[in-house]
């Protein structure tokens, strides 16, 4: 039989065994996986001067009366029949835009009137007939302001066109660095590849007049579209090689 003291020893050197196994084994793969080398992070972009292609044209009216609900009542009939009036427009969408009631007070700090604004939102595709429905609705609300953006669809056939040409640039720019360093060759490790949006046209702010109960007509408001620059990232790394 073993006595006590021999299991006893005979445990510490199992485990003493054990552990300089895990030791050696840990320090193999230490050896087998070391940390890579010639390895090199950089990115590239692809830009790009967009015409825009939709226009949106704030129409408002503003008005004042002695207490809120009749104020309220004014301002919606005049909003749906500015709405209306647009819907029949083939090519140009109409929208509710901000409503508000506020009071205006007097020198004692009292009520004394009741202020009101609403907002009708012309877009459109067709510059001509936005701008002509806008003069046409002057008669009744005036203009606020005219802002021109690119549409979603012009924006990601955009990128398409960008994507191939970031990706370009970015095996350039990992070819010419690989050269540098004095490798000859390189291989992709990782890549991603990213939009950066677009930087859209200031709003272009219109200056309101007062209208008159007779007022006429007013021709077609000027405009011109401006451009967006869309851009495309591409961002990773890659493995230099001998």
């Amino acid at each position: 039989m073993i006595n006590k003291k021999t299991a006893a020893a005979l445990a510490l050197l199992a485990m003493s065994g054990a552990a300089l196994s895990f030791s050696q084994t840990a320090a193999a793969q230490t050896v087998i996986n070391p940390q890579p080398s010639g390895v090199l992070s950089l990115s590239a972009q692809a830009s790009a001067q967009v015409p825009q292609d939709v226009v949106n044209i704030t129409l408002f009216y503003e008005q004042e009366a002695a207490d809120p609900s009749s104020l309220t009542s004014t301002l919606n009939q005049r909003a749906e029949a500015a709405l209306r009036e647009a819907k029949g427009v083939d090519g140009v969408t109409a929208k509710s835009g901000s409503f508000t009631v506020y009071p205006s007070t007097d020198r004692d700090g009292k009520i004394s009137a009741w202020r009101g604004r609403t907002e009708v939102v012309l877009e459109s595709h067709d510059f001509a007939a936005a701008s002509k429905l806008a003069g046409k609705m002057s008669s009744s609300m005036q203009v606020g302001s005219v802002a021109f953006s690119l549409s979603p669809e012009a924006q990601r056939a955009a990128e398409q066109k960008l994507v191939s040409q970031a990706i370009d640039s970015f095996r350039k720019q990992a070819q010419t660095a690989a050269q540098g360093f004095g490798y000859s060759n390189f291989t992709i490790r990782e890549v991603n590849v990213g939009h950066s949006g677009m930087q859209p046209r200031p709003v272009m702010m219109m200056q309101s007049r007062a209208m008159s109960a007779d007022a006429k007509m007013a021709a077609p408001i000027a405009m011109e579209a401006g451009t967006s620059t869309v851009t495309v990232d591409v961002s990773g790394s890659v493995q230099m090689g001998r």
